[in-house]
């Protein structure tokens, strides 16, 4: 047995289940599977081993899924993938047989099935790889962040429940102009490169990663960009998408026995972790630009974001988008939220009204971190908070963001029942970084760290 050309990712992981992404290659016409083990740490005895067909069109790739997990544990697994020298093969044969397999033991924790007065989170978004005629440019320099999160993860008390990539994981237009990747063959090869890197890898092997795209894994500030030839890259790129990004996420529901259903209604989705409660939303894939109608959720999706609202009974609810819900860019590109006021506005008023505390909005795209507070000019019970944190590696050709490049001294909307304002709660950071959240009963910490995991900032939140 082979070692994952990428992989294993660590997906969505509960109390009771994991999702265990890999993938393999293909060196003959017979068949190839995947194959896993695991046992609790301590025990001595492997499991029998789980396996699963691959196939070349989803680039030999698939997720394992673990059911029967006992609560708050940590687990040791194996993974890997063979190819069969019969070509006609059963999976009870594939269990009977003896497989060497591969040295390397990883390991994952489940969730607790109490609700917990502390969890923590890593949160950070665009990671820029250059690759130019297949060859990757300085990978270890961006790679070196994720090794800066290892760390933390390592010592992280209590234990993060999650890495959350907001956006950007991929530059698929990282050479738009002069040689843009559009056939699936070049995409699906630059999401092994990124995702098969050292220390990235490392890290997704072990923490539960939970990923929603933005705009560079298709092309810059899509859809407006958008042209006619530009169909047959969306497909391409939401294919790749699916399967390296998706697959794992919680966007895909268990069937009745366990196994993964394979349909996709949307790629937005929901998480709870106890009583934190996160609504993980597709900001990209379902605008609408039209001046009639310009939202840059569709409507299923603002209907369910509302009610998720209207009926969690969480502590905490995240909302993650991942271009900025505030503060508002003097430079308006038309990207973020603010060139959406109508359906900001509504959900903001629907926030307000209903009363509902502790809404956290959790972003990322502008290539500088910060957290800031919103609140009303004649409601001072209302408020809500965000998180920005970008980039884990920025390109040398980007700027960093900085305080002057937002608007502080404006409302950012007003109704006749008065005036939404903003102030920054924390310096806006300008260089590679990411950020820690700790989630305790009366407060969220945030702490943002450089990429050698030196603290930057930390901000306390509170809760209400």
């Amino acid at each position: 047995m082979f070692k994952p050309t990428v992989g294993p990712i660590v997906g969505h992981t509960t109390s009771d289940h994991a999702r265990i992404f890999l993938r393999g290659s293909q060196y003959t016409n017979n068949p190839v599977y995947a194959g896993l083990r695991y046992r609790l740490q301590g025990d001595s005895k492997w499991s029998e081993g789980r396996f699963i067909q691959l196939h070349a069109h989803r680039d030999m790739s698939d997720v394992i899924v673990l059911t029967g997990l006992q609560a708050d544990s940590l687990y040791q697994y194996q993974a890997g993938w063979l190819t069969l020298e019969s070509p006609t093969p059963s999976l009870e044969a594939l269990q009977e047989q003896s497989v060497q397999w591969p040295e390397d033991v990883y390991c994952l924790r489940t969730l607790p099935r109490e609700n917990g007065a502390l969890q923590a989170y890593i949160v950070g978004s665009c990671r820029y790889l250059r690759i130019t005629a297949g060859t990757p440019s300085t990978p270890e320099r961006g790679d070196r962040t994720f090794a800066g999160i290892q760390r933390v993860v390592d010592r992280a008390d209590p234990p993060i429940r999650g890495v959350l990539m907001t956006g950007d994981q991929v530059y698929l237009d990282d050479l738009n102009i002069v040689a843009p990747d559009r056939t699936y063959k070049d995409i699906l090869f630059k999401y092994r490169i990124v995702f098969s890197q050292p220390h990235i890898g490392k890290l997704m092997s072990s923490v539960p990663t939970y990923m929603i795209l933005d705009d560079h894994e298709i092309e810059d500030n899509w859809p407006a960009n958008k042209q006619f030839k530009d169909e047959i890259l969306y497909a391409n790129a939401m294919s790749a998408y699916r399967l390296y990004q998706v697959s794992h996420s919680p966007a895909h529901e268990l069937t009745s026995d366990g196994a993964l259903n394979r349909s996709l209604k949307h790629y937005w989705y929901e998480l709870s972790h106890g009583d934190i409660e996160w609504f993980v939303t597709d900001s990209r894939t379902q605008r609408n630009l039209s001046s009639q109608d310009r939202r840059i959720l569709d409507i299923e999706q603002e209907r369910a974001l509302l009610a998720w609202l209207d009926n969690s009974t969480a502590r905490v609810k995240f909302i993650v988008t991942s271009v900025m819900f505030y503060p508002d860019s003097k430079r308006d590109d038309g990207d973020a939220w603010q060139a959406f006021p109508q359906q900001r506005l509504r959900l903001l008023e629907y926030i307000r009204q209903r009363k509902i505390r502790n809404v956290i909005f959790v972003s990322g795209d502008v290539h500088g971190s910060m957290t800031s507070r919103l609140g009303h000019s004649e409601d001072a019970d209302f408020e809500v908070h965000t998180i920005v944190s970008s980039p884990f590696y920025n390109s040398e050709l980007l700027p960093y963001a900085s305080a002057s490049d937002f608007i502080f001294d404006n409302a950012m909307a007003r109704t006749g029942n008065g005036e939404y304002r903003y102030e920054l709660t924390s310096p806006v950071i300008g260089q590679d970084n990411f950020a820690h959240l700790r989630v305790a009963a009366q407060s969220v910490q945030v702490t943002f760290y450089d990429g050698d995991a030196r603290p930057l900032h930390t901000v306390e939140i509170p809760l209400r």
